[in-house]
């Protein structure tokens, strides 16, 4: 899985113009699945991310995660994260995984950030979407359990 990761006052989402999903202060979760992708890495990403120390504490210094500040995270599927633009100009997504296996892990993806004690809102999985965010920072980070989650 890979996601991206960015620290946000407040981020929305919109499905043929009605909002569908909306947080406040705390993360923006744009997250690809590939074909390889189980349940191990869904389980990694959903502790990493809601541990993630980001946000400042008192002295101004990136030591909280979503859940001390009793943020939220607006979780959005984004098969483009798996998109290949190394050759020409039109990017390939073979490495994405089809619908059918990917919804099924986004959506225990979800449920395990919940778990994790962190309030989740999404878009609609597969849906044509416009997702408005206003940043906080910036505060952008890229996140991929084949890299990342070594000893999965």
């Amino acid at each position: 899985m890979r996601a991206v990761f960015q620290r946000v006052y407040e981020a929305a989402v919109t499905v043929d113009g009605e909002t569908v999903g909306k947080v406040g202060n705390g993360g923006l979760l744009l997250v690809g699945v590939t074909h390889t992708d189980t349940e191990k890495e869904a389980r990694w990403l959903a502790k990493k991310v809601a541990g993630l120390r980001v946000f400042s504490d008192d002295e101004d210094r990136m030591n909280l995660s979503v859940k001390d500040i009793g943020g939220a995270l607006l979780v959005v599927s984004n098969f483009t994260l798996y998109g290949n633009a190394s050759h020409g100009r039109r990017p390939e997504f073979t490495a994405a995984a089809r619908p059918e296996t990917a919804k099924p892990l986004f959506d225990r993806l979800v449920q395990l950030l919940q778990a994790e004690g962190v309030p989740v809102e999404t878009g609609v999985f597969g849906a044509d979407m416009t997702v408005s965010m206003q940043g906080n920072g910036p505060v952008t980070l890229w996140l991929d359990t084949a890299t990342d989650a070594r000893g999965l």
